[in-house]
């Protein structure tokens, strides 16, 4: 069969996505099931209409930077660090418990001590794009449930880096300490300079041109990716330095209006990633993995609301409000995808623990995401008393 163009395969995920979108609406179902379903049907795995899932998926993750870049442009700086300091105890022992746990299903299916660890490290995480894109915009931005979201997400956010740091130091899995401390140092580096751009280069030109509204367009666009390329050439990465170029535009009275430019461009990239995520699944590895996925998937999906429960519960918070959010962090996250991928290509675990992170994945997006549509109030809620945006 040819193989499939790029305008062939954006009009089969898209047209796709418009007839599932509206079946699932009509059924009453969570439109992000419908995003993976399509991919797992026109995929290899699947119909094998759509060939060049790896493109599809290079270009889907330009949807988590797009993500990260609205979310630093909506939070203020002072506010950002009282919210991590909220966080830090609660991200520190979460992800400790969850580090131990996948370590420990590790050991019970019989992988080994490197792949047990790779798999414990990718249940340390929730995900940004569930957890965001599934709470109500007013809630996110000017109410306590949305702050101590974004603090936990951003926390998990640094320990995932770390983690891409650790497994990007070596085949043998030994931690390249010089490497990781430059990448940190890199850090208020990064910050610095895009401070300084911002206050000296970016305002100026955004004050003298803000009539041109393509050009404002065009060069927020450029800022973001200019500085998500940087952070990933200091070796930080994309979606920390995407993150940092939000939050330096912050305080600026245009940073509303490029963050409502940017939107529609977002949820583009976040449909292909959805679909790419389901496209890449292998069917033929269901048989292998089955058992060990749907354990990891049922434990991730009990155990992490409890344990959010419980901390935020010892952090004062109303009880509500805890399990609220430790249903909404219930999942792991799209990092642990990318670890997946990365920990194989760095030959530190077999195609098996690989594919056992992204079944969970896939099980614990779509769970979490039925749970969290059906039970709390969301933009996509599909019944009219818990809708809200």
């Amino acid at each position: 069969m040819a193989e499939t163009s790029l305008f062939q395969s954006f009009f089969l995920i898209f047209s796709g996505a418009a007839i599932v979108a509206s079946l699932a609406l009509f059924g009453r179902q969570p439109l992000l099931v419908a995003y993976i379903a399509l991919g797992v049907l026109l995929g290899p795995s699947g119909l094998a209409i759509i060939d060049n899932v790896q493109l599809l998926a290079d270009m889907s993750n330009v949807g988590i930077i797009f993500l990260l870049f609205l979310l630093g442009l909506d939070m203020q700086p002072q506010a950002l660090l009282s919210v991590l300091r909220k966080a830090t105890f609660v991200g520190l022992v979460s992800c400790a418990v969850f580090l131990g746990l996948g370590f420990a299903i590790g050991q019970l299916f019989g992988f080994t001590n490197t792949e047990s660890w790779v798999i414990g490290m990718a249940l340390m995480f929730s995900s940004t794009i569930i957890g965001i894109k599934l709470l109500p915009t007013t809630v996110l931005h000017h109410k306590h449930l949305g702050e101590m979201m974004v603090g936990l997400l951003l926390f998990q956010d640094f320990v995932a880096i770390t983690c891409l740091m650790i497994l990007l130091s070596g085949s043998t899995g030994e931690m390249d300490l010089a490497q990781l401390g430059l990448s940190f140092a890199a850090l208020p580096l990064l910050v610095f300079f895009a401070w300084v751009a911002v206050k000296f280069l970016l305002l100026p030109l955004f004050t003298r041109f803000d009539r041109f509204h393509e050009y404002v367009f065009l060069l927020a666009l450029g800022w973001c990716m200019g500085l998500a390329e940087l952070a990933e050439i200091l070796g930080l990465s994309r979606e920390i330095g995407a993150f940092i170029a939000g939050i330096t535009l912050a305080t600026s009275r245009i940073s509303q209006y490029i963050a409502l430019s940017l939107k529609p461009l977002r949820d583009f990239f976040l449909i292909l990633f959805f679909f790419s995520l389901g496209a890449q699944f292998k069917l033929s590895m269901v048989p292998e993995i089955a058992l060990p996925a749907l354990v990891t998937a049922a434990a991730v999906l009990l155990i992490k609301p409890v344990v959010f429960r419980y901390l935020l519960g010892n952090q004062s918070e109303h009880k509500v409000l805890a399990w609220d959010i430790g249903f909404r962090l219930g999942q792991i996250s799209e990092f642990s995808l990318l670890i997946a991928f990365l920990a194989f290509n760095q030959q530190l675990i077999g195609s098996g623990a690989s594919h056992l992170i992204q079944a969970t994945a896939i099980l614990t997006f779509l769970v979490s995401s039925y749970i969290v549509v059906l039970n709390f109030p969301n933009p996509i809620a599909i019944k009219d008393e818990l809708r809200r945006d």
